[in-house]
């Protein structure tokens, strides 16, 4: 963008201001703008721009509202290219955006593909056991179960998998791959055979199903139940033992030679039923129904044990009996589980290799950071806690650490802590790192964008004032970016005016009849020097504004007793000689301080006075704007105007002769003790002595206070203080 052009009418106070901004030859412009003269109202006004809302006048809603925001091709803006830095805005910052800053796109495209094959494995093998386990559990719960069931941690799933891979492997047969697994994992099941009657109850039926087994022709607990024992008949029967004509023999009072399957499998269920129909234990198992049968909730479990009573023999170690029944499920679908196993591991050594690659990388966030940590001044220093994760994409945004510190103690804080803890200034300084962000974001975009930035330095100490300068600095040098910087603080506009904004670039703001309008600034740097003294000798009003300086530069070399010094100080307070003293001596006064041979004045033989009122009241009517000259004039007049009104009342020459210094305010001392007093005119006068000082002694390094106010408040004490005089 090269240009810009801005027409605006009622948006919130501006009431008409037409402009136009060339960034051919700089992309900055900066604006100098009092209390109350416009700064926020553009700024809010682009800002509705920026958030694709309509502008409009805060007050006098029903005044239509025009706002034309046009670039080079005479089209409005778009909203994403225009971006309004205000001071502080503790919501500021696009968490999207500034996790760009982070992401290395190629590193994340490869971990993104290394994992994309494994996550399709691992849902068809979540969704196969799902199945299989006839669970309501959606797959990620699952996936949490089987973590849980086989490490400490719910997080742990493909680990989960590898742990148990060998014993799955060396299963002949999934024994538990029916067994329904929210019946038995379900945590009203849990709580229930927890309960201590249930338990007893529980724990008699396992002694009695032991004692049997021990007891068995066959059996043996723990290493020969019936489990083991039909698994092995499935895999010889598999394996072809038997069609090769081998034989098993079983050893027990006298010893059984099994030749087939068949009759394998009428022995072990011969013994099962020899077992489960034994009295004592169909009596404990009575009891065991009759607990869950009071239970509605369990009546699945019910159904589920009266078919399987082997299997609630070993309910009471739920923790290994889940362990086998996860284990029976991937065995039924091996295939599967073994898939996910092989792709995890395949992925991890090159995961391993890319997130070392990650790690090592240095990103704009940390330019960012080292930015902030180097620049600013703040109790805290920043880093990236999670900077692999961001990289690689597997975080959705940077999370920073906060590290608080005092001398050689340090702490670390997370962020509402620190802002309990930090001043309003700190906390601005916070807020200036999220504009970093935003603006990174966008130069790595390389998004074109205009920013409005509203006194973005205000109330900020001198150290981190100049290193938000230096920020907006590197900003000019991006071609993608166009600055229009608003400030009301004139020592701000001074500075940025001599880091890097041209002066044909500084721009001040003034009010006229019509609205407002931009003019070129003037007086930006030493004012006395590359200004008023230039045109002493032509311009009344800056003639006047510099009475002050030359009577200070009079003191500052020759002394308080020179008579210069009494001369000029004649010119600034009322004193007998006041009315006297014409331009020709002041224009002797500047040939003897500087030695220069300049053309005199055009009227020599007129008197000061006569040009400071009357270029005083011209100010009256002048456009209200950021005039230095115009404030030292009518500050100058305002109080010869109520010295002379108060020398007058109190009508006592030698008292007055005799005042040495703090004249004002000795003669407003003085005028109020009289016998009758007016109170308006003592209020009026009190005003002069607050308001009339500091505009009055000024020198070139120290007059920016004066500047940041407007004008229209000496205007109306100068019109009171006229009234004074002419009403007496």
């Amino acid at each position: 963008m090269k240009t810009l052009s801005i027409d605006l009418e009622h948006c919130y106070g501006i009431k008409r201001l037409t402009t136009k901004f060339d960034f051919s030859k700089s992309s900055v412009y900066a604006i100098y703008a009092p209390n109350g003269m416009m700064k926020s109202s553009f700024a809010q006004t682009f800002k509705d721009l920026s958030n694709g809302d309509e502008s409009r006048d805060r007050v006098f809603r029903q005044r239509t509202t025009r706002r034309a925001i046009t670039g080079d091709d005479g089209n409005e803006l778009t909203p994403e290219s225009v971006l309004v830095l205000a001071p502080y805005d503790a919501q500021f910052g696009s968490a999207d955006k500034t996790a760009t800053l982070l992401v290395n796109p190629a590193l994340r495209q490869e971990y993104e593909q290394l994992f994309k094959e494994i996550d399709k494995s691992k849902a068809a093998f979540l969704k196969a056991v799902k199945k299989q386990s006839r669970s309501k559990r959606k797959p990620g719960q699952l996936e949490t179960e089987i973590s849980e069931t086989f490490t400490a941690s719910g997080q742990e799933f493909y680990r989960a998998l590898i742990r148990v891979k060998d014993e799955v492997q060396e299963l002949p047969d999934p024994q538990f791959a029916d067994v329904p697994y929210d019946l038995v994992a379900d945590e009203k099941v849990v709580a229930f055979l927890k309960s201590a009657d249930v338990n007893d109850v529980l724990q008699a039926y396992i002694d009695t199903y032991n004692d049997l087994l021990e007891k068995s022709k066959y059996f043996r607990k723990g290493t020969f139940d019936y489990y083991n024992a039909s698994t092995i008949a499935t895999a010889l029967t598999k394996n072809g033992f038997f069609k090769a004509n081998h034989s098993v023999t079983l050893n027990a009072e006298s010893k059984v030679e099994v030749t087939n399957e068949k009759e394998l499998a009428a022995v072990i269920a011969e013994e099962k039923a020899a077992i489960l129909t034994d009295s004592k234990l169909k009596k404990s198992f009575d009891e065991m129904e009759k607990r869950i049968t009071k239970n509605d909730v369990l009546r699945g479990l019910q159904e589920f044990v009266a078919e399987n009573k082997d299997v609630l023999a070993l309910m009471g170690n739920m923790g290994k009996l889940k362990e086998d029944i996860w284990k029976s499920y991937f065995k039924a679908h091996q295939d599967l589980y073994l898939d996910v196993i092989a792709k995890f591991q395949a992925a991890e050594v090159r995961a391993k290799e890319i997130q070392a690659v990650a790690a090592g990388q240095r990103t704009l966030w940390e330019d960012v950071i080292d930015i902030f940590n180097r620049r600013f001044f703040v109790p805290f220093k920043l880093e990236i806690k999670n900077r692999v994760d961001v990289v690689i994409g597997q975080a959705p945004v940077p999370s920073l650490s906060f590290t608080f510190c005092e001398g050689d103690d340090t702490v670390e804080m997370d962020r509402p802590d620190l802002l309990q803890v930090l001043s309003t200034g700190e906390k601005k300084a916070l807020y200036i790192l999220s504009v970093i962000f935003e603006v990174e974001a966008r130069r790595k975009a390389q998004q074109s964008t205009l920013f409005v930035i509203d006194d973005i330095a205000d109330s900020f100490d001198y150290k981190n004032k100049y290193a938000i300068i230096q920020y907006l600095k590197d900003i000019a040098r991006d071609d993608c970016f166009r600055q229009i910087i608003l400030t009301h603080n004139f020592d701000f506009f001074r500075t940025v005016n001599s880091r890097f904004v041209p002066y044909s670039h500084c721009l001040m703001v003034e009010r006229t009849s019509q609205g407002l309008q931009l003019t070129r600034a003037a007086g930006i740097k030493n004012v006395f020097l590359k200004d008023w003294k230039l045109h002493f000798f032509t311009g009344g009003r800056k003639r006047i504004a510099a009475i002050s300086f030359i009577r200070n530069l009079v003191e500052y070399t020759r002394g308080e007793d020179d008579p210069d010094f009494s001369r000029l100080t004649s010119l600034l307070h009322w004193k007998k000689d006041s009315d006297s003293i014409t331009h020709g001596d002041l224009d002797g006064i500047y040939m003897r301080l500087f030695g220069a041979s300049n053309s005199p004045w055009s009227a020599p033989h007129t008197t000061v006075l006569e040009t400071i009122f009357a270029e005083a009241k011209a100010c009256l009517s002048a456009p209200e704007g950021s005039h230095l000259e115009n404030k030292v004039v009518l500050a100058i007049a305002i109080r010869l105007e109520a010295e002379k009104h108060m020398v007058k009342e109190i009508a006592d020459k030698e008292f007055v002769e005799s005042i040495t210094s703090n004249q004002t305010s000795v003669l407003l001392g003085r005028y109020r003790d009289r016998p009758v007093v007016d109170p308006e005119a003592v209020r009026t006068l009190d005003e002069v002595t607050l308001m009339t000082p500091e505009n009055i002694h000024l020198n070139s390094f120290m007059y920016e206070p004066i500047v940041d106010m407007a004008d229209d408040h000496l205007r109306q004490l100068y019109s009171k203080v006229l009234s004074l005089n002419e009403s007496h």
